[in-house]
C-alpha cells in the first residue's frame, strides 16, 4: 500500500510544480524581515513571481490582483498586523487562497491573539512548527524557545486536526515528519533533512512554497500542502550531497529547487496516509 501511494504522490508533486513553472503564479508575501531574501529567491527558484508588498495602502489595490496570499508574523508589530487583517480579508473576498505561518504565536499574548484573529479569517492553509500550531489549538501561551519548537511534530498531530476542524483550513505541522491535515484525513511527507533546522527563515520559505502550489491548484489545498513540503524536502536532500554545512546548503538548495526534475521527485517524494 505504501509503495502504491508514492507513485501516486511523485506524479502528483511533479504535476503542481510543474503547474508552478508554467504559470508563475504572482504570491504576495508580507512576510518578516528575516525571511524575506529566502522566501523571495524560493519562490523564484520554483517557478512562481513573488511581490514583497505590506503597506496597508497599496493592499486595496494589489491583493486582489495577486494569485495566492501568504501572511507571515515572525517580525510582528502594531503596523503591520493591520495590513495583514486587510489583506485576509480581500484575498477572502475576491476568492484567492491564502495560506499563514503563525510564528512563535504562544510567545506573548500580543502575537497569540493576533494569530488567533488571523486564523478567524479563515486562511486556506496554516502552517507552523508542532509548538505554534499546540498554542492555536489551546488558545494559551506556551513553553517556547523564541520561534523555534518545543516539541515534536508527532505531539501535535491532535493540535492541528482540532485547528482544522475549528477554523475549515487545512493545517501543516513541521518537523522531523510534516503532518498535513484537513481534520479528517493525515498524511505525512518525510523529505528533508536535519541541517535545514540550522538555516533561518526555512519553515518561512517552505509557507510561501505551499502558498504558490495552493495557488495552482486550490480546489486541493491538502494535497498542494503536501507536495510543497515534500518538494522542498527533496531540494534540501539534494542540495545536502553538495552541502559542508548550512550556509552552503541554503545555496545549494535554491539551485536544487531551480533544477528539479521529474525523476527526481517521482523517486524521492516520500508521503504517506497515516
Amino acid at each position: 500500500m505504501e509503495a502504491e501511494e508514492q507513485t501516486q504522490w511523485g506524479p502528483k508533486a511533479w504535476a503542481l510544480l510543474s503547474s508552478v513553472r508554467n504559470q508563475s503564479p504572482l504570491i504576495q508575501c508580507i512576510t518578516n524581515f528575516v525571511s524575506m531574501d529566502l522566501t523571495a529567491n524560493t519562490l523564484l527558484a520554483a517557478g512562481a513571481s513573488p511581490a514583497m508588498l505590506h503597506s496597508l495602502n497599496e493592499i486595496p489595490d494589489f491583493t486582489p490582483q495577486v494569485h495566492a496570499l501568504y501572511i507571515n508574523v515572525g517580525t510582528l508589530s502594531e503596523d503591520w498586523l493591520p495590513a495583514m487583517k486587510h489583506a485576509a480579508e480581500l484575498a477572502s473576498k475576491f476568492k484567492k487562497p491564502w495560506v499563514l505561518d503563525p510564528v512563535a504565536a504562544g510567545a506573548s499574548g500580543f502575537r497569540l491573539r493576533a494569530c488567533l484573529d488571523l486564523v478567524s479569517l479563515k486562511p486556506n492553509v496554516i502552517r507552523g512548527n508542532a509548538s505554534e500550531i499546540i498554542a492555536l489549538a489551546n488558545a494559551s501561551l506556551g513553553t517556547t524557545k523564541g520561534v523555534d519548537s518545543s516539541h515534536d511534530s508527532t505531539d501535535a498531530v491532535e493540535a492541528a486536526k482540532s485547528v482544522a476542524n475549528s477554523s475549515g483550513s487545512i493545517v501543516a505541522v513541521s518537523g522531523e515528519v510534516d503532518f498535513i491535515t484537513d481534520g479528517n484525513q493525515v498524511v505525512g511527507a518525510q523529505n528533508g533533512v536535519p541541517m535545514m533546522q540550522k538555516i533561518t527563515a526555512t519553515g518561512c520559505a517552505v509557507t510561501a512554497l505551499i502558498a504558490a502550489f495552493v495557488a495552482v491548484d486550490p480546489s486541493h489545498p491538502l494535497e498542494a500542502t503536501a507536495s510543497a513540503l515534500a518538494v522542498f524536502g527533496v531540494a534540501a536532500e539534494i542540495g545536502m550531497e553538495m552541502a559542508r554545512g548550512p550556509a552552503s546548503l541554503r545555496m545549494h538548495l535554491i539551485d536544487s529547487l531551480n533544477g528539479l526534475d521529474q525523476r527526481a521527485i517521482n523517486s524521492r517524494v516520500k508521503i504517506t496516509t497515516l
